[in-house]
């Protein structure tokens, strides 16, 4: 059975609580992104773009029998790791779920304070273009 995105959340947490420092957090977000599979360069298209980051973040959704899958990629580490950490806690749901989740590991984790004000707003646009493919999705059914 696989996890909740609470369940996940939880683990992020506990992952990043071994770190003290501020730059290992870094690395643990960035091996995020090193986890994401590259997307082709065909999809890497302006309908697939994050509006609103500092750096091109492309994200595609996937329905696999009413769960959501996603695929992403970013030209910049730190955003690939971001959307890799997003992905990480909500791909592989119900649009149900992803589009009521309440992210509470980015606060705990203290990520939207160590990010840039532009990282912070990239941030922000990634879920809610996660939660606006949810939400059209549940539209659909």
């Amino acid at each position: 059975m696989s996890k909740t995105i609470n369940e996940l959340q939880d683990e992020v947490i506990e992952d990043f609580s071994l770190f003290d420092d501020w730059m290992d957090k870094y690395e643990q977000i960035i091996e995020f992104g090193k986890e994401l599979e590259p997307l082709e360069e065909d999809k890497k298209v302006e309908e697939n773009l994050v509006k609103g980051c500092q750096s091109r973040v492309w994200l595609i959704p996937e329905d696999e029998n009413g769960v959501l899958r996603f695929k992403a990629d970013s030209d910049a580490l730190i955003s690939k790791g971001i959307i890799g950490l997003l992905l990480k806690i909500l791909s592989g749901h119900k649009a149900e779920e992803i589009s009521s989740a309440e992210l509470y590991a980015l606060d705990e984790i203290g990520l939207k304070e160590h990010l840039s004000p532009n990282r912070a707003n990239g941030l922000a646009n990634m879920v809610k273009k996660i939660k606006m493919y949810a939400l059209a999705h549940q539209a659909k059914d």
